[in-house]
């Protein structure tokens, strides 16, 4: 192999830490090795939740919060000072287009900031519960956190779960995925860069499969899990957990219903919409992939969403033209293809035919065309499934009932968007949607201070803002009693 191309390792206790097996990493564009990356398993995740473990109990992280702030905020800095060289690797490795990429990487120094902020301002209570009896409750670090997190936007996931884990006092144990390993160990390069983090707080191991994350969740010394994924493998690191009682905070699948009622501006709504699909090539756990269009206005924007999905230019992140980049990799063009395949082959109607490119330039890639499939039974298979791709199912409502009805079919529900001009359809459609955030007139707008989730089969527990934190706290009480009598003139006493 040629010598420029990069490499990759595990960051624990410190220290860069190869694995005897080593796989290459892949641009999505093009097919071409880019680098080789140690893949770890369960020795590293061992290590890393020993190290962890270790930095809790002998260094004061978890008693000093001005020290944890200290660390979040410098570790802010250096994402910032950063920012070029990180882009540019989750762009060549994960296929963001520029401008996605730097989305991403743009998001973690706020989300490490609110944190810093809320490790100095967290405290518990007191209160005297009878005369002379007094309670102090104090919220206390849980321990070592493993933090599990994925390909899709493996950049900000993980520091979402990380900035709360170390605000809270946790020492963390953390295992990132193979995909994108190469932006893995630039993302560690940066943790290596904060002074003020004790060696061992923060330990970070890459691997392809889950052996090593099958260990995090097994571990008697990793109390707490954070994991954003699949909701399948949710469910399966839910029962593992189970044999320990170990607390879980799972952000998982989704299904988003975008509702469009007839007196929605679909000036506004429709370029919104396109990108509700295409952004991260439809790999976002709150891509809009099921539209939910009232009748009137169904074959304008059939006709009209329809064009801007045939005009989207899909293309590398090394052209400043491309609107949308690849998919991860051709395993997931192909089971995408399946899909829409079986779907048609059930009865959708293709109002655009996406899909993979056959010939030319972009053939070697992981390139997948956006495309929009009509239906009219919301119980088939593309419209109850994740696809995780760009695939847009459109489907007809006839009342604002009906809508919300078809909107809650699914077992997932993480996200919904609803578009009126109606000043009270959308506050009233969205109280009733089961979903955890829902957008009026929008799409896809997250705030570091406001909390996030699912409903149902798309999670437990929320990301973001304050209830966050609640993954990585325990709760201790102290009890005093004071003897109230008096002891004026009594030497003895």
């Amino acid at each position: 192999m040629a010598s420029d191309l990069l490499t990759a390792r595990h960051w624990i206790g410190g220290a860069w830490i190869d694995s005897p097996n080593r796989r290459n990493s892949i641009n999505p564009a093009t097919g071409e090795v880019i680098g080789t990356y140690a893949d770890g398993g369960p020795a590293e995740a061992s290590q890393a939740i020993r190290v962890a473990r270790q930095a809790f109990l002998e260094t004061d992280w978890r008693e000093n919060r001005r020290l944890r702030a200290k660390a979040l905020n410098e570790m802010a800095d250096r994402f910032e000072a950063r920012m070029k060289d990180l882009v540019s690797i989750l762009a060549l490795e994960n296929g963001k287009i520029v401008g996605e990429a730097q989305f991403e990487v743009s998001m973690a120094p706020s989300k490490l900031r609110f944190y810093a902020a809320l490790a100095l301002t967290e405290f518990g209570r007191a209160l005297e519960t009878a005369p002379g009896r007094y309670s102090t409750v104090l919220r206390e670090a849980v321990g070592v956190a493993g933090i599990i997190a994925p390909w899709n936007s493996p950049i900000v996931l993980f520091i979402r779960s990380l900035a709360p884990a170390l605000a809270a006092g946790c020492t963390v144990a953390g295992k990132l995925p193979g995909w994108t390993a190469q932006t893995n160990a630039r993302m560690c390069e940066v943790f290596a860069e904060v002074k003020s983090l004790p060696t061992g707080v923060l330990n970070v191991f890459t691997e392809l499969h889950g052996n090593g994350a099958r260990t995090l969740v097994e571990s008697a010394d990793v109390p707490t899990i954070s994991f954003t994924g699949s909701s399948k493998t949710g469910r399966a690191i839910s029962a593992i957990g189970a044999n320990r009682l170990k607390r879980f905070g799972l952000e998982l699948g989704g299904k988003t219903p975008v509702l469009l009622f007839d007196d929605a501006d679909l000036r506004k709504a429709l370029p919104v919409i396109e990108k509700a699909l295409t952004v991260f090539a439809g790999q976002f756990c709150m891509t809009g992939s099921r539209l939910l269009v009232q009748r009137p206005i169904v074959d304008a924007v059939r006709e009209k969403l329809g064009a801007r999905f045939e005009a989207v230019k899909v293309g590398p992140a090394s052209d400043p033209a491309s609107q949308m980049g690849p998919m991860i990799n051709l395993e997931n063009v192909a089971r995408v293809e399946q899909l829409v395949e079986a779907a048609i082959a059930a009865g959708a109607k293709a109002v655009v035919r996406g899909g993979p490119f056959k010939e030319g330039p972009l053939a070697k890639g992981a390139f997948y065309r956006p495309s929009l499939l009509e239906i009219s039974d919301h119980a088939m298979a593309i419209a109850q499934e994740e696809v995780f791709g760009p695939v847009l199912v459109m489907q007809a409502f006839e009342t604002e009932a009906e809508a919300i009805e078809l909107a809650n079919n699914s077992a997932y529900g993480l996200a919904a968007s609803v578009w009126s001009t109606n000043i009270d359809r959308p506050l009233r459609v969205a109280r009733k949607l089961e979903a955890g955030t829902v957008w009026l007139n929008n799409w896809a707008v997250v705030y570091d201070e406001t909390e996030e989730g699912g409903y149902k089969q798309s999670g437990l527990g929320r990301m973001n803002g304050v209830g966050a934190m609640e993954d990585f706290i325990e709760y201790r009480t102290f009890v005093h009693e004071v003897d109230l009598a008096t002891t004026e003139g009594n030497p003895a006493k």
